[in-house]
């Protein structure tokens, strides 16, 4: 079955002709798909779907994106990107030679929900890579995301019992009520630069929406890959985050509210 597919032509010269016509005649791609973006399920049946492949230094990977997300493209990154990642893409992937086990560039997800703390709801951003993130330069095959961010000013957390510190200089961007970025110190202390940012606007629940206007600020948690997982329910996500926390696997700060 043809797919809604986008094959850019710089795409399609990497991994030829005769692979982009199977992918757009629906022979290798897949119906369902994670978007590699947003990380949120998409159909390529039913909605415009972006190829986009990820090309290291030896090995490379064709993942599938929201049209609305990403634009069909070729993304360069390190070998260590592709191999340090522990998840493999939902869907076939692409070798531009034979044999070769490919796994996906580890990106950021990101979940909003709101959580109890004193008895009062807070809004919260949870944060968890879709797999190993390693020290920039660094060739070890390592996880230093928690300690990358310890060193940025983020609290370790072994329960949620209080609300974390103010991390300054840090801020979440809310726009018509919609959830664009989280912005970090500009080098030299010059103008914030965003740490994340939605490839489109995030939308939030009018509950969280309210809770950050009236507390003016964002709670932040964020643990490694594999800790949290996507939980359908803001209880079960709560469940998740005190397990992380009592395994020493979850850090936390509160970030100034940007916006309305």
């Amino acid at each position: 079955m043809p797919r809604m597919l986008d094959v850019s032509d710089e795409v399609r010269a990497e991994i030829g002709d005769e692979e982009a016509d199977r992918l757009l005649a629906g022979e290798t791609a897949p119906g369902s798909y994670d978007c590699t973006s947003c990380r949120t399920p998409g159909d390529s049946a039913q909605e415009r779907t972006s190829t986009v492949l990820f090309i290291g230094d030896e090995t490379a990977v064709l993942a599938f994106a929201h049209a609305g997300c990403l634009p069909s493209q070729v993304v360069q990154v390190t070998e260590e990107q592709l191999r340090g990642a522990v998840k493999s893409i939902t869907g076939d992937t692409v070798d531009l030679e034979p044999d070769r086990v490919v796994p996906e560039q580890a990106v950021l997800g990101v979940t909003s929900g709101l959580v109890l703390i004193g008895g009062e709801l807070h809004p919260a951003l949870v944060v968890e890579p879709t797999g190993a993130i390693a020290r920039p330069g660094s060739t070890g095959g390592s996880d230093e995301f928690l300690p990358l961010l310890i060193e940025q000013g983020f609290m370790p957390l072994t329960e949620l019992s209080v609300v974390p510190p103010v991390l300054h200089g840090w801020s979440v961007l809310l726009a018509v009520g919609q959830l664009h970025a989280v912005l970090q110190p500009g080098v030299g202390g010059g103008q914030p630069v965003a740490w994340w940012q939605a490839h489109q606007p995030l939308q939030v629940t009018e509950g969280w929406r309210a809770a950050a206007n009236k507390h003016q600020q964002v709670l932040m948690f964020a643990a490694p890959a594999g800790s949290i997982g996507r939980q359908p329910r803001e209880d079960l996500l709560r469940d998740a985050l005190d397990k992380a926390a009592a395994n020493g696997q979850l850090v936390a700060s509160a970030l100034p509210l940007a916006g309305t």
